[in-house]
């Protein structure tokens, strides 16, 4: 064997193997028995990754760099702006008006509370852009802090609802037996009633706050955040891996939260996003029946309440709040399903 000796640093692959190529010297591994043409030992060349996936086969340091989390994420922010531009846009909105709720304080034109009865129920103008109400009180400035209050009422709400939800779905999948049963007839009986009922009722019988709206809209989330993720964790509960974590003596707290509720998390995030417009019409219509956050702070829905006690409404004081609920609504909505199919393997791809 010409070709190759043992023990020798590097080998020349001659011959017919080799022809109309250029000679080359590769490391001294003699490779397998298919790499050796003729007791010759063919080029060995490490495979060419593309560099979006050399991270994941940890094909060397530049390819570790290139496939940074944060690399990661904008090529995933990318994907999911080309293939749903909708969802996106809606997105967009959806964070926009909460920057406007957050920086109420600083970017509206006018204090909320303030009246001025020499500026009473006045219609559009350059000095006030959307009007004034009944006493004076200009109706941009209410809009947006009315965006700070009515947002972090749906959030605040669907945050707790949900997580409390979730965690009652997934310990409900897990053990099952009665304590299933039990839960799954408590939920039957808060899906019997309808979300704006329950949240009515909660809220009358607990008082006027921000807290109590809050406490009633979360509990209309629960019942239904529980029924669509006990249905992911059953499915999950079955697979091999949860069984050999059983089997090797792990505690049932440690696969709930370490193998179950991971599983979860794609549905979690949907069902926060399309809950929130939900939450976002039932503070309005809390509002707008007089059960929401006391007055003077302003929401969109005591805004709308506010207009429909006069005796001829102001065209302006309906149109403009009513445009702020529609526009949240249709935002959060359309993102939450834009990721719902981005999120879900069945629907991934149909939108390119």
């Amino acid at each position: 064997m010409r070709g190759w000796t043992p023990g020798s640093d590097t080998t020349r692959t001659r011959g017919p193997a080799a022809r109309g190529r250029a000679s080359v010297e590769t490391p001294g591994n003699p490779g397998t028995v298919a790499d050796q043409v003729g007791g010759r030992v063919a080029q060995q060349r490490a495979p060419d990754f593309p560099p979006d996936d050399a991270w994941r086969t940890g094909a060397g340091r530049d390819a570790r760099v290139a496939g940074t989390p944060q690399r990661i994420d904008l090529m995933w922010l990318r994907r999911f702006a080309r293939r749903y531009p909708a969802p996106t846009v809606a997105g967009i909105v959806a964070l926009l008006l909460i920057l406007l709720g957050l920086l109420a304080p600083w970017v509206s034109p006018a204090d909320p509370l303030r009246p001025n009865v020499l500026a009473r129920a006045q219609v559009p103008s350059w000095q006030h852009w959307l009007g004034t109400d009944f006493i004076g009180r200009d109706v941009l400035s209410r809009i947006i802090h009315g965006a700070k209050w009515s947002l972090f009422v749906a959030v605040t709400s669907v945050l707790l609802g949900t997580t409390l939800g979730a965690v009652w779905a997934v310990a409900s999948a897990f053990f099952g037996g009665t304590f299933d049963l039990l839960g799954q007839r408590l939920v039957e009986v808060l899906l019997s009633f309808p979300p704006i009922l329950l949240a009515l009722l909660l809220a009358s019988a607990l008082g006027g706050s921000t807290w109590t709206v809050i406490l009633s809209i979360a509990a209309t989330r629960v019942a239904y955040g529980t029924r669509i993720i006990r249905s992911q964790a059953l499915a999950v509960k079955e697979v091999q891996y949860v069984e050999a974590a059983r089997g090797l003596g792990s505690s049932s707290w440690r696969i709930i939260f370490w193998h179950i509720a991971p599983q979860c998390i794609g549905t979690y995030l949907v069902l926060i996003t399309t809950s929130l417009g939900i939450a976002i019409v039932l503070e309005a219509t809390l509002g707008f029946l007089g059960a929401g956050i006391p007055p003077p702070t302003p929401t969109w829905g005591s805004m709308l309440g506010e207009a429909a006690s006069m005796l001829i409404p102001q065209w302006h004081l309906v149109v403009f709040p009513g445009a702020a609920i529609v526009i949240a609504v249709l935002a959060f909505n359309q993102f939450g399903d834009g990721l719902r199919d981005a999120l879900d393997p069945r629907l991934r791809g149909t939108n390119l």
